[in-house]
């Protein structure tokens, strides 16, 4: 997946658009962290607009990194999470753990694929699943849900947005190749079974028939939690 991410032609959109509003968050907030912490940026371009201001370490979860486990060092100034809250196994442990690794008056910045992503590709697969819907899309988070979550992981002065970013397609295989290089991929243990061709061909015919004039525009709900460690 690592390797699919960082060829030189790979789909940064979504990851460009997180650190961009990340970076904007941080300016409007006049927070110039001397030790950052960045999880799961694999463009690399959030840790070298941090490093101009202090120390940062940059962590992949694809590479051994775990969010579901506290984190092997602690007393930072600012984390970032990018892309990875939504897919793993325990959400509010690892809230838990950024917060524990944050400095007292840390800031916590986590982006992600929120609740209503992608709707045109449900759309399609129910499509093609007829009457016996698989598992295709992991469980995903909304605005109201994110915010319980930060007051259970005891963050103060909660914010949570989501903004949508389109992205427009000339076919079904298009958006899956994007996703799959952008390591966005179904991540759920137990998925539905593979489509057949008869079922492909209907998804490709749903896909497309909810677009206009050869292309068809996919949506990404960006979910932000953001969140502060006071005491």
């Amino acid at each position: 997946m690592l390797a699919l991410q960082q060829a030189e032609d790979a789909p940064r959109y979504l990851m460009a658009d997180m650190v961009e509003d990340i970076v904007e968050r941080l300016a409007f907030l006049r927070v110039e962290p001397a030790r950052a912490l960045v999880i799961g940026d694999w463009t690399g371009e959030l840790a070298q607009a941090l490093s101009r201001r202090g120390d940062v370490t940059s962590a992949e979860p694809v590479e051994g990194f775990d969010e579901e486990q506290p984190f092997p060092a602690t007393g930072f100034d600012f984390i970032a999470s990018l892309g990875t809250l939504d897919t793993v196994n325990d959400l509010p442990g690892a809230l838990l753990h950024i917060r524990n690794a944050l400095a007292s008056g840390g800031l916590m910045i986590a982006s992600f694929l929120g609740a209503g992503s992608l709707p045109v590709l449900r759309g399609a697969m129910l499509a093609a699943d007829s009457e016996r819907p698989a598992p295709r899309v992991h469980p995903q988070i909304d605005v109201r849900a994110g915010g319980q979550l930060l007051q259970r992981a005891g963050f103060a002065d909660p914010v949570i947005d989501s903004r949508s970013l389109g992205a427009s397609f000339r076919s079904l295989d298009g958006l899956v190749a994007d996703l799959r290089a952008m390591g966005l991929s179904n991540v759920l243990a137990r998925f539905g079974p593979s489509l057949g061709k008869p079922a492909l061909t209907l998804a490709r015919e749903a896909f497309a028939s909810a677009g206009t004039d050869g292309r068809t525009t996919e949506h990404f709900e960006i979910l932000t939690l953001s969140g502060w460690k006071k005491g």
